[in-house]
């Protein structure tokens, strides 16, 4: 009986002595902790800010042009040479210098915002084409439609339009000679993608100089048709 009772008391020590093997925790297990009891230095959700949300007023744009933008270009002044291109009657692509275009010459030159677009293509072109004769028989020699379009869209409006030679089509694809002049025009804010384009405008040029500068306010077309340069030569 005392064997026995020796023998339960080691065994008894032997587990109270043995240390005690953690439990692997498992990712369903319920974690005990409370990060937010209060003792924590964390309030309890939902959290509460100090500072007063300060709400930023909604953006405002407007896609019409608002104010007037001058040109660099003025009466009186002389072009600037800048290259233009263009498909002659040969189907050939061939560049033209202003110079080359003005020198010794009474030349019209109009702008238009976009090939294809409604005003330039039922008005503004179109206006040219049937003065043209008229035009000519005050002496002038070339008649030219400049546009911030490449040389095959300015060739395909052409043969759209069934225009022959009474108007020259002049592509002016980089800008060169629009922002030489200080004309561009922004419609980055359009639907339809135009981007920078020329501000509308009509000018005859003699021998390279400014002698009437008809100049619109952005794509408007009240001042630079065919008929009013007509009636100021």
């Amino acid at each position: 009986m005392a064997a026995t009772t020796a023998s339960a008391s080691f065994i008894l020590s032997k587990l109270l002595l043995k240390p005690s093997t953690p439990k692997p925790l498992s990712l369903l297990s319920p974690i005990k902790t409370n990060l937010f009891s209060s003792s924590s230095q964390f309030s309890s959700l939902p959290l509460k800010l100090k500072q007063p949300i300060h709400h930023l007023p909604s953006l405002k744009y407007s896609t019409s042009a608002t104010s007037r933008i001058s040109a660099t270009i003025s009466v009186g002044d002389r072009l600037p040479n800048s290259t233009f291109s263009y498909f002659d009657s040969s189907d050939e692509l061939k560049t033209l210098s202003v110079s080359d275009l003005t020198a010794g010459k009474k030349t019209i030159l109009f702008a238009v915002p976009g090939a294809f677009t409604p005003t330039c293509s039922q008005k503004h072109l179109p206006g040219f084409v049937e003065k043209s004769k008229k035009l000519k028989a005050k002496g002038v020699d070339t008649i030219a439609c400049i546009s911030v379009n490449d040389a095959f869209v300015m060739k395909s409006w052409k043969e759209n339009l069934g225009i022959g030679d009474e108007v020259m089509m002049l592509s002016d694809g980089n800008l060169e000679f629009t922002k030489a002049i200080g004309c561009e025009l922004d419609l980055s804010d359009k639907p339809v993608g135009l981007g920078v384009r020329s501000r509308r405008y009509s000018m005859l040029v003699e021998d390279g100089v400014v002698k009437i500068l008809n100049l619109e306010e952005g794509g408007a077309f009240n001042v630079s048709s065919a008929e009013d340069i007509l009636k100021a030569i």
